[in-house]
């Protein structure tokens, strides 16, 4: 169940005084959505993704032929002949036993001049490359590309939670500079107005000039609080402005509704949905598909080949030797034999990796549930701190009415009463702080139990 919980909302101002607010105001919805349109480590974390998806659409093209087109050409000047002389051949006949027997006569054979030219000569044509068996390979770096993607959009996500976070922390911080500036406003004018009672009174005889003087050192202080406070706002808008893509110099205002659960410990307990836990386990789901690739290299592979080309060229006597399209196809086995440990090792430390990472994951898990449990703590705790400071307050204020009235009729000294507006001040700040800070708390929770994305 959650209630609206608006900073001072039990309190008005004193005396009856109302509180004005601006119109324009900014909520912290507002405020998240513009950080997650500006922030540059979003459009990075955004692009990380795309890139791991582009890596996942090129392997899956492995499972795929790879065919390509090959050309190839040659150009040489260089040329000749070669010359066999002729002359008589012996003439043979058949023999008894097959074996043949010198005939006593001949045949001229002619001289022979063959003539070669290189020219030009080229080859051009299809080659196509479709893997069978590789161990493995292709099916675990499909996986392992998709395990990136996965990844990146987890980094996504949880960049995306930091920024939430961070902007809650700076919209609170400026809800909270916010009314400490108004807190030191009210107590300016009561300081004011007592300095200019006490000074009317001392030109009439009735009040000694110590307590005027009493009361201007007091109104210094004051004074001087409301330019801290008004300093402290300006940064404390800087700082939002920052996050939210907004010029450093101008002026927010933040509202003060802010949406609290009223308890978190009834809610389950669970880390499960932050990034960081999902990421360890992608993170070794991805180490196990690297230690198949590695293992996939002492396997055989198997591939098929297919050829279909033209080639021209190498004249014999103005004759192209080579002028034709030819097909050939080549089955490729290659197996693994001996490496020297190269690959062996290899796969030993990537089941190293493995077992580091699993470690890694249950350090980082008993990380995350002390994370958790203190700030359930932080939260639980604020609520009473929370509910101590209104009835602190409630006690300041009629205190200080209290000794208004007392000082007024000559029933109370000065001193009481300027005590009495201090520790009214020190209640209302007492009191802001409390509340901004259970804010802060609640947004420490939510980002401890992953929340901050999933509300």
């Amino acid at each position: 169940m959650k209630k609206r919980i608006y900073l001072l909302l039990l309190l008005s101002a004193p005396f009856g005084a109302n509180v004005m607010y601006s119109q324009n105001l900014l909520t912290l919805s507002e405020c998240q959505e513009m950080a997650l349109k500006y922030n540059k480590d979003i459009e990075s974390s955004k692009k990380q993704t795309l890139s791991a998806n582009y890596i996942l659409k090129s392997m899956k093209g492995n499972y795929f032929p790879d065919i390509s087109l090959n050309g190839t050409g040659v150009y040489n000047t260089g040329d000749g002949s070669l010359v066999f002389p002729g002359g008589n051949l012996p003439i043979f006949k058949p023999g008894p036993a097959g074996i043949p027997l010198p005939d006593n006569s001949f045949a001229f054979f002619p001289d022979m001049n063959i003539k070669y030219d290189t020219d030009l000569i080229y080859m051009a044509g299809v080659r196509l490359k479709q893997p069978l068996y590789m161990g493995g390979k292709i099916m675990a770096g499909h996986k392992l590309a998709s395990i990136g993607r996965d990844i990146a959009l987890l980094n996504e996500e949880k960049t995306s939670s930091a920024i939430i976070y961070e902007v809650g922390v700076a919209y609170t911080q400026l809800l909270k500079a916010q009314e400490m500036y108004k807190i030191s406003e009210k107590y300016f004018a009561l300081v004011k107005e007592l300095l200019g009672n006490v000074e009317s009174a001392n030109k009439q005889g009735m009040k000694p000039m110590n307590d005027v003087l009493k009361v201007k050192v007091r109104y210094n202080d004051a004074r001087l609080s409301v330019q801290r406070a008004k300093n402290a706002r300006k940064l404390a808008s800087m700082n939002l402005c920052h996050y939210i893509g907004k010029p450093l110099l101008e002026e927010l205002t933040v509202s003060s509704e802010f949406g609290l659960t009223d308890v978190v410990s009834d809610k389950p307990r669970d880390i499960s949905n932050r990034s960081e836990f999902k990421m360890l386990d992608k993170q070794i789901c991805a180490a196990r598909q690297q230690l198949k690739i590695d293992r996939s290299s002492m396997l055989p592979n198997v591939g098929l080949i297919g050829d279909f080309s033209y080639a021209h060229g190498l004249k014999i006597n103005n004759t192209p030797l080579f002028d034709g399209t030819s097909f050939s196809v080549l089955l490729n086995v290659s197996v693994p034999l001996f490496h020297f440990g190269e690959r062996k090792n290899k796969v030993n430390a990537t089941k190293a990796k493995i077992e580091q990472l699993r470690l890694e994951k249950e350090s980082l898990n008993e990380k995350m549930w002390l994370e958790l449990t203190q700030a359930e703590n932080k939260f639980n705790e604020s609520k009473l701190e929370c509910e101590l400071s209104d009835e602190t307050l409630q006690q300041a204020t009629e205190n200080l009415k209290v000794f208004e009235k007392s000082y007024s009729v000559g029933m109370a000294t000065l001193t009481d009463y300027l005590e009495a507006q201090l520790l009214w001040q020190q209640a209302y700040e007492k009191h802001v702080d409390s509340y901004a800070q259970r804010i802060l708390n609640y947004i420490g929770y939510q980002k401890a139990s992953g929340e901050l994305l999933h509300q």
